[in-house]
């Protein structure tokens, strides 16, 4: 084999903080179909024994007529949804999430699409570099409706000072 030259090499990642501006969409894709196998398995895992979950008996005879997908598993992939275009490998910390709502019912079988919008970017004024990002995930299922939602704060890498610390040139 010859040499090779002129490889070019591309990792994925998110967006630094010095990348995202308040206003930009990003739409993330796949959707996700939520099982019934996924909702048991994260409902038992996280020992949440409510009925609404796990019980087909029971939650027939409720209001929405049948079980719902655990609102801590949407949650979790709604977030999840965003971390190859926004966080992956450019996220210091998650700071926190806030104004989660779950406006409709997800039922097995529903499938999950995330949009993200970048409310807010503001350098940290404690450490240099760095940044506190705020984003409002949005949910919604297959025929458009909104099912969950959120805001979400992460503190961020600008690129400069994630280069210099991954070269060991300064404390992370």
């Amino acid at each position: 084999m010859g040499e090779q030259t002129g490889t070019r090499r591309f990792e994925q990642r998110g967006r630094y903080l010095d990348e995202l501006e308040a206003g930009d969409v990003y739409v993330h894709s796949p959707g996700r179909t939520m099982t019934e196998t996924d909702n048991v398995l994260f409902t038992t895992m996280t020992m949440n024994t409510q009925a609404l979950h796990l019980d087909a008996a029971w939650s027939a005879k409720q209001p929405l007529g049948a079980r719902l997908v655990n609102s801590m598993f949407t949650l979790a992939t709604l977030v999840g949804q965003s971390v190859a275009q926004v966080t992956q490998g450019t996220i210091v910390a998650q700071l926190g999430l806030s104004d989660i709502r779950f406006p409709a019912p997800l039922f097995h079988g529903d499938t999950l699409y995330t949009e993200t919008e970048i409310v807010e970017v503001r350098p940290s004024s404690s450490r240099p570099g760095q940044g506190v990002v705020t984003m409002r995930h949005t949910g919604r299922n297959q025929d458009g409706t909104v099912v969950a939602e959120a805001t979400r704060s992460c503190l961020m890498w600008e690129r400069a000072a994630h280069e210099k610390a991954l070269a060991g040139e300064v404390q992370a």
